[in-house]
């Protein structure tokens, strides 16, 4: 069964061609140009991404997508003309998964939805092992998908379920970054960078560590890349 996508975007001619290109590959496409159209198309589907420009003529897609945050795990992929360090940081950092600045070549456009597309699918079965991993107050249960503390659900993004089931699986290992890019973006990790990391593990340690600032769970070896303590 084909992809369903939301595509927000203003720009007419743009919109036309970035909607009929994704048809050509397969996708069902619904269109919004408001942000107002995007929240009521959310309501009335549910959408396997959402493509998403961040100027739009009644608001903002970053506060969109906090907003989206609050009740669905939507892949998320950023449209701007800002290639402004900050607005990545900020647009990773409100659970985007990726960040395309405009203009853009249409190959790397499509790889990049797909690389995401493809890491939402989740891992294959037995990729970490049918059962639970338990660490101290933290449980890992690869099959569902989920992660308990103490027995109270904690809600992951996609990405930080892959990252720390990576984690959690290699204990005391020191895992470089590189070698994180590689595990979790194999198909588009030449598109993603050290903020990408750095944005996820700040997130994560704001969820499952006692005390975020002096993180005993996720440790950061300097130089090297980042090791579990669990």
């Amino acid at each position: 069964m084909s992809s369903r996508l939301l595509l927000v975007e203003d720009d007419e001619s743009l919109h036309r061609g970035i909607e009929f290109t994704l048809r050509q590959e397969g996708y069902e496409v619904t269109g919004a140009r408001r942000i107002r159209e995007a929240e009521a198309a959310v309501q009335d589907a549910r959408f396997d991404l959402i493509i998403l420009d961040v100027q739009l003529p009644d608001g903002s897609g970053f506060d969109f997508c906090s907003r989206l945050r609050t009740k669905h795990d939507t892949p998320v992929v950023f449209l701007t003309a800002s290639d402004s360090e900050l607005d990545i940081v900020r647009g990773l950092d409100l659970g985007g998964d990726d960040y395309i600045t405009k203009p853009f070549r249409l190959r790397e456009f499509l790889s990049r939805i797909q690389a995401v597309l493809r890491r939402h699918r989740g891992p294959s079965r037995g990729a970490h092992g049918d059962g639970a991993v338990q660490a101290g107050d933290l449980t890992l249960y690869p099959q569902e998908m989920r992660l308990t503390k103490q027995g109270s659900e904690i809600s992951l993004s996609m990405t930080e379920f892959r990252l720390l089931s990576l984690l959690m699986n290699h204990p005391r290992a020191v895992l470089s970054k590189e070698q994180i890019l590689q595990q979790l973006w194999q198909d588009g990790s030449e598109y993603m960078d050290d903020n990408t990391i750095a944005v996820n593990v700040r997130r994560l340690r704001e969820k499952i560590e006692d005390t975020p600032n002096h993180p005993q769970k996720i440790i950061t070896v300097r130089g090297a890349g980042y090791r579990w303590n669990g």
